[in-house]
């Protein structure tokens, strides 16, 4: 008696399906970001257990509590950051190294931070003109923001009262305004939780 085997999954075929069922028909059509999100293998970027599911609409667990997004919350991102060959890049990894990955070859740089890093309290300040958030942060610490420089560009989710948008903002007089747009899963950084505080 032979036991039956699934056979292997198609990755480029999950990966064009991708492309043309979830971020075309949502909008994400600008070539250069179709092109990087046809281009890098989603997955080798998750574990090996979830191979198979990687290209599905939905986030996808990681372990240790983190997530890889679905791939239109890339595909968003990458489109509202409209990287440019001169920006040097920071990236504040949600622990997949595959946002890292779908930029390195549309910028000059990129440097990549854990979360923890990214809230650490330090002294040192950047020039970097983008900054990539891979999750939904309640707010923007001002550790961050002296990482970038004037008029630096940030694309991130936003989290409040439990639901997550896609974000955009600019650094300007040494802080970072964040200008929420779409609603979207964006999995949640616990990292950058507000302070609980006194309420009366």
């Amino acid at each position: 008696m032979t036991v039956a085997t699934r056979p292997a999954p198609d990755f480029a075929i999950a990966r064009k399906a991708m492309v043309d069922s979830q971020l075309r028909t949502s909008g994400v059509n600008e070539p250069w970001v179709i092109a990087r999100m046809a281009a890098v293998p989603r997955e080798d970027f998750v574990p090996d257990d979830s191979k198979a599911a990687a290209y599905i609409d939905r986030a996808i667990a990681l372990g240790d509590e983190r997530m890889l997004a679905a791939p239109l919350v890339y595909g968003r991102m990458l489109a509202e950051a409209k990287p440019a060959a001169s920006d040097k890049a920071l990236v504040v990894d949600g622990g997949s190294g595959y946002l890292p990955a779908l930029l390195e070859t549309l910028v000059a740089s990129v440097e990549v931070v854990s979360p923890a890093e990214a809230v650490a309290a330090s002294r040192k300040r950047g020039n970097f003109t983008l900054l990539l958030v891979d999750g939904a942060i309640e707010e923007f610490p001002d550790v961050l923001a002296k990482r970038l420089a004037d008029d630096g560009r940030v694309v991130t989710g936003l989290m409040s009262r439990g639901v997550s948008r896609l974000a955009v903002g600019r650094k300007a007089a040494g802080t970072v305004a964040l200008l929420p747009l779409a609603e979207i899963g964006i999995p949640r950084l616990a990292e950058f939780d507000k302070v609980a505080g006194w309420s009366f």
